[in-house]
């Protein structure tokens, strides 16, 4: 979980001391060390390790999939987001959708019953590292986000075709036109509906009331 403080630093949290290490080294050979901090520990524990209202931003990418207890995770890194008159205080939540799980059984692996399996799936297949991983809809994220009292500024999916095009369309010589095309897909609804992955931009939901009502 990467969380900040507007222009000024950046802390990485990690339960894994071996990741750690990695982005240690990344951040010194980068010449950013000095603006990262890196610290040991469980993303559900955060609001016991940084006090209330700590960051400007927190991003949250990739980690409610893994974790025993995602809305815990969610709950504590509300709480350390700012919140005040300002505006600032967002926190990006990314996770795996179950509709692209579908696609990518049956388009990828051209799998039907691994596809039809997958439109009630709670739990998909990690490729890269192993093991399960849990899938989420939008209307599931809006519920959690309601529980840890966030509102939802921003919804958009992520990876909507880059992982279904053939083999001739280059990833790197083609690289601009595919991200580009992925940022006009991702913000459309009924394309981001479809995508392998679902991003949330929120802000704490008494901070919207209160805007809404001034």
């Amino acid at each position: 979980m990467r969380l900040a403080r507007l222009g000024i630093h950046m802390t990485l949290l990690d339960s894994s001391s071996a990741m750690l290490d990695i982005a240690k080294r990344e951040a010194r050979e980068s010449g950013v060390d000095g603006r990262i901090a890196l610290n040991h520990g469980d993303a559900a524990h955060l609001a016991n390790l940084f006090p209330a209202g700590s960051f400007d931003v927190v991003l949250c990418h990739n980690i409610l999939e893994y974790v025993d207890d995602p809305n815990a995770v969610l709950s504590a890194a509300a709480q350390v987001l700012r919140s005040d008159s300002t505006g600032i205080g967002i926190l990006s939540v990314l996770v795996r959708s179950r509709a692209g799980e579908v696609l990518k059984a049956g388009i990828e692996a051209g799998d039907l019953v691994a596809a039809e399996r997958n439109l009630t799936a709670v739990w998909g297949y990690e490729s890269l590292f192993g093991g399960r991983v849990r899938l989420f809809t939008l209307d599931s994220l809006q519920v959690m986000m309601k529980g840890a009292s966030l509102a939802a500024a921003a919804e958009r999916g992520v990876r909507v075709i880059s992982d279904y095009l053939p083999p001739r369309v280059s990833r790197r010589e083609e690289y601009e036109r595919i991200f580009e095309l992925e940022r006009k897909l991702g913000g459309r609804p009924e394309f981001a509906a479809v995508a392998r992955y679902i991003q949330i931009i929120a802000r704490h939901s008494n901070r919207s009331s209160s805007e809404g009502t001034g």
